[in-house]
């Protein structure tokens, strides 16, 4: 009879098993169904924009609205499962938090023998309300965004950034992204805790290093919303401020992750809660420097391994394989950062840039066809798909943490703050550069109304909800992007228009500093004036000079088909090396594979002024 019962037992629970599963694979898979309704909504609504503009709304925006509607729909419109729950009390002593155990294996005597296993998900909330699994599957999953969504998004920026732009405003675009970055996170953290210690309710359970987290994530100004917007306006916005914009937003994540990490590992993780200890903070500091050259240089190796990968295999006989290897390169290269504890990121973005730089000139003509559509492809689905996924954990968060006066109060905080980081660095910046090239008082308005808060922000606000301080943080920050990305996204055309910036100055159409390669818009210049000024330019630059000159001679014949090859560019001492890295599409100058550094340029220019 013993035997009976231990075979039903064992029968029943792989039915229930089974039922479970098949329970989440249905929720799963309406879930899914809901978010691509909801972008094929959005698609068709970006078709009826081109059709007819309206002026006031963005369909970024419009994105989030959708996916808010729907969010109203899965909380109140679909059926109530009750869950079963059991509290437990353990009689064990814990000298840590982190000793709490990652899995609790449970055995009910009375019905079977068979353990049952649990893992750890997060500490119980106090206002905690259980949901059900439809608003828990579709509320916003922030390791989906870091790790699926974000990535194309980003490499698809840096494969078809205009790179002569950006690099012309290097130096500016790290002072607003470092320096400015952090000025903004304490300034708002310092207005944050001094506004907090007028309302005892807040106070009670809103620390210091609570303001001071808060003030790192809400300052990344958020490139999915910016570069959206953008991407709309690259006609006609100044490319100077676009380069700006552009790569504040890019770049400044990373300063706002490390910090928000720093501020969490040093205070929080220390019980300094209403201290910061200024050796910290310097750690916090050479970290930040650390974490960002590490990161750069793990996205430039991979892009030089991926070059040299497609110069020497001859994958380009087949152009699938070559197009996925490709691929799977670019997103390793995010992947292998995150993995080291760095920032993806940045990783990605100047990956994108070598690739564009050298490996695109290895590719088969099929092959650059189909990364060039296939990343701007995924950059658009992923774009409409995360500001979807925000609108709809509006509602299937049922968790938040509601104070009026603080919310209000932050987006005081975040426009002085702003200010604080544009003003006062652009006047720096200005010191340094010729007038027909500072950044003039109309381009500063922009760059403080074009810090929009979005997805980057969000995510990093609903990592962590476990406590009344982070829930508050997560429904503070939700308030603001949606605001940012509606109000400001929206009047982001209007904006242009009123300061004048809608139109590209002539000096900035046929300007040439800067640049990782030459550019064939130096042919295209028809003032001799013009091209004199540009010439004394770049004589200046000296180490642009040298660094044109090595690229010309070793790293575009070392990485690409590029012609003249390593034996005719590098020293006879160096001969074994040369022939060693020279192909034969290099020795052979009749191969269709063998181009010069202006047949190169020239199709890489007109590649990208027909995608950015």
């Amino acid at each position: 009879m013993s035997k009976k019962m231990g075979l039903y037992d064992h029968e029943s629970i792989e039915f229930s098993h089974d039922l479970r599963k098949l329970h989440d694979h249905i929720v799963d898979s309406t879930n899914i169904l809901i978010f691509i309704f909801l972008l094929i909504l959005v698609i068709l609504t970006i078709w009826l924009f081109k059709q007819k503009r309206f002026p006031y709304l963005h369909e970024t925006g419009l994105a989030i609205i959708y996916g808010s509607l729907f969010g109203i729909i899965i909380r109140y419109g679909f059926p109530r499962t009750n869950k079963k729950s059991l509290n437990l009390v353990a009689n064990i002593t814990l000298n840590n938090i982190k000793d709490l155990p990652e899995y609790i294996y449970l055995t009910v005597p009375n019905n079977t023998q068979q353990k049952f296993m649990y893992s750890y998900r997060h500490p119980r909330r106090s206002n905690e309300i259980s949901t059900q699994d439809f608003e828990e599957k579709a509320t916003f999953d922030p390791e989906i965004f870091f790790n699926l969504l974000l990535p194309p998004i980003i490499f698809h920026a840096g494969y078809s950034m205009k790179r002569k732009h950006f690099f012309k405003n290097f130096g500016a675009i790290l002072m607003f992204a470092i320096i400015g970055t952090a000025i903004s996170s304490f300034v708002t953290g310092g207005l944050m805790y001094y506004f907090t210690s007028m309302f005892e309710s807040i106070k009670k359970y809103f620390s210091f290093t609570d303001c001071l987290f808060f003030g790192a994530i809400i300052s990344a100004t958020d490139p999915v919303t910016v570069l959206a917007i953008f991407h709309e306006q690259s006609s006609t916005i100044n490319v100077n401020l676009n380069a700006l914009v552009f790569g504040e937003s890019v770049l400044n994540d990373a300063v706002s992750i490390t910090l928000a990490q720093a501020i969490e590992k040093y205070s929080g993780a220390s019980g300094l809660n209403n201290n910061f200890d200024m050796l910290h903070f310097f750690k916090s500091v050479l970290n930040l420097i650390g974490v960002f050259f590490a990161s750069f240089a793990i996205g430039s190796v991979m892009g030089l391994i991926t070059a040299m990968l497609t110069k020497f295999t001859h994958i380009r006989q087949h152009p699938h394989l070559e197009t996925a290897l490709f691929i799977l390169m670019s997103y390793s290269t995010f992947l292998a950062s995150e993995a080291a504890e760095l920032t993806g990121i940045i990783s990605v973005l100047f990956n994108g840039i070598v690739q564009a730089h050298y490996t695109y000139n290895n590719l088969s003509k099929e092959s650059q066809a189909n990364t060039k559509e296939i990343f701007s492809l995924l950059n658009f689905l992923s774009e409409n798909f995360i500001f979807v996924y925000i609108g709809v954990t509006v509602f299937t968060y049922r968790n938040h943490q509601w104070e009026v006066p603080f919310i209000l109060f932050s987006i005081v905080c975040i426009i002085v703050a702003r200010a604080v980081n544009i003003y006062p660095l652009a006047f720096l910046i200005n010191l340094s550069r010729p007038k027909e090239h500072k950044i003039e008082t109309n381009m500063q308005h922009f760059l403080l109304f074009s810090g929009l808060r979005g997805a980057m922000a969000f995510a990093l606000a609903i990592r962590n909800t476990s406590t009344q301080a982070r829930r508050l943080v997560l429904s503070t920050t939700l308030v603001i992007v949606i605001v940012t990305v509606i109000v400001c996204g929206g009047l982001t055309g209007k904006m242009l228009k009123w300061l004048k910036l809608n139109k590209v100055p002539n000096s900035d159409q046929n300007h040439n500093v800067l640049m990782l390669e030459d550019n064939s818009e130096d042919d295209n210049l028809d003032d001799s004036k013009e091209k004199g000024k540009i010439k004394k330019c770049l004589n200046k630059m000296s180490l642009f000079k040298a660094w044109q000159k090595f690229d010309h001679k070793i790293m575009k014949p070392l990485l690409t088909n590029s012609r003249p090859p390593l034996t005719d560019t590098m020293p006879g001492f160096c001969l074994p090396f040369s022939k060693l890295f020279t192909s034969k599409e290099q020795s052979d100058p009749t191969s269709q594979y063998a181009f010069s550094k202006l047949e190169s340029t020239n199709t890489l220019n007109r590649l990208s002024s027909n995608v950015w």
